[in-house]
């Protein structure tokens, strides 16, 4: 069996061969995977910026947007069938009885740090023919999904979003009902900040929470990435042509910015054309060099002044996946074609590493598997 692996003391990324992990034990399931999707976080990993391998590995198997299905299942597990369709939870939670947040099923909200991420913080991730698991890191995904289901992981992380987002506009008496308004143009508006995977498929999901969605990039207003941004109703703005200093005076208030860059300077920028009440949401996690200057005090003033609220947003727990799978359906209604879009390369294992290195015009690339 085949698996893609980073060994950091090495400084080398491996197409490797290792042997499958046998039948499952009791109350665990043998998973195949089907696809696993390329993100920014393999790529920092790729280049020994981030991970770490499981204790007494030299290396990582890498990979965490995976979507897979079932092969067999040990003694003992219900729910659970081979050939279901399923994607697995990434954050695992940590040991300490203390963390109330891990003991009560949200490791994604975790207090002490030491939780375990596969395919990125002491666990081999999923990018590998075949994997163990217990059905209860497991999220079940409906068979219609299969085309687009890789996606389900990374658009948990703008359901966790959401999910906050209403809690905070709550504290207004006059804030409108979440699901109510789906789809039929609230008068919030939505600023997302990069067109790269997860800033567009948080753009789809703000749009379809009934956003005025708006998406400012980099690329030119004739891309690829721009045209998709329109085949989801939401509007794309060019940093070339419109300078984030003149973004709110072109839009108007801005209830709600969701920053997907991972550029500091950009985002402190954007801060500070948040409207009144606003939220603004991190999911960038920049490299710190401790070179980036901030107007800490005109930013603070700000806050303070115009009650707003910032917060970030990363690996979620079982509601945002739930979350998840629920949308992707409603997105494969309504925009087949955007989803397609996203998709833009399918390759192999072999050629992982070289993608890694060099993403070249794709916006997700997934490495699919014989299953």
């Amino acid at each position: 069996m085949q698996a893609v692996a980073v060994y950091h003391k090495a400084r080398q990324v491996r197409v490797i061969d290792r042997e499958p992990p046998g039948a499952p034990g009791p109350g665990q399931a043998l998973m195949r995977s089907v696809a696993v999707g390329i993100c920014g976080t393999d790529r920092e990993i790729a280049r020994f910026e981030a991970g770490s391998p499981p204790p007494g590995s030299d290396h990582l198997v890498i990979g965490h947007e995976c979507l897979a299905e079932v092969h067999t299942v040990g003694e003992g597990v219900e729910g659970l069938s081979p050939g279901d369709l399923v994607v697995p939870m990434v954050r695992r939670p940590c040991p300490h009885e203390r963390c109330r947040a891990c003991r009560n099923g949200r490791q994604d909200f975790c207090y002490t740090g030491d939780f375990i991420e596969r395919g990125i913080k002491g666990a081999d991730g999923f990018m590998a023919g075949q994997w163990l698991d217990e059905p209860q890191w497991l999220v079940a995904v409906p068979a219609a999904l299969r085309r687009w289901g890789v996606l389900i992981e990374p658009l948990s992380i703008a359901e966790k979003a959401l999910a906050q987002i209403w809690q905070v506009q709550q504290r207004l008496p006059w804030t409108c009902e979440p699901r109510a308004g789906r789809g039929e143009g609230w008068c919030h508006r939505a600023v997302v900040l990069g067109a790269g995977p997860i800033g567009l498929l948080g753009g789809m999901a703000l749009a379809n929470a009934g956003f005025e969605t708006f998406i400012y990039s980099r690329e030119p207003q004739d891309s690829p990435r721009a045209e998709l941004a329109g085949a989801f109703g939401a509007t794309y703005i060019s940093s070339s042509e419109v300078p984030i200093d003149d973004l709110a005076e072109r839009l108007g208030e801005i209830d709600v910015v969701y920053e997907a860059t991972g550029v500091s300077s950009l985002a402190f920028a954007a801060i500070q054309r948040l409207g009144v009440n606003g939220v603004f949401v991190l999911t960038g996690v920049p490299h710190d060099d401790g070179k980036e200057p901030v107007a800490a005090s005109r930013v603070m003033r700000r806050l303070v002044v115009r009650n707003q609220v910032v917060f970030g947003t990363v690996n979620a727990g079982r509601s945002a996946h739930d979350d998840a799978v629920r949308d992707l359906q409603t997105f494969a209604q309504r925009w087949p074609e955007a989803l397609d879009r996203l998709l833009t390369r399918h390759i192999d294992l072999e050629q992982v590493p070289a993608a890694l290195q060099d993403p070249g015009g794709d916006i997700k690339a997934i490495v699919t598997f014989d299953t």
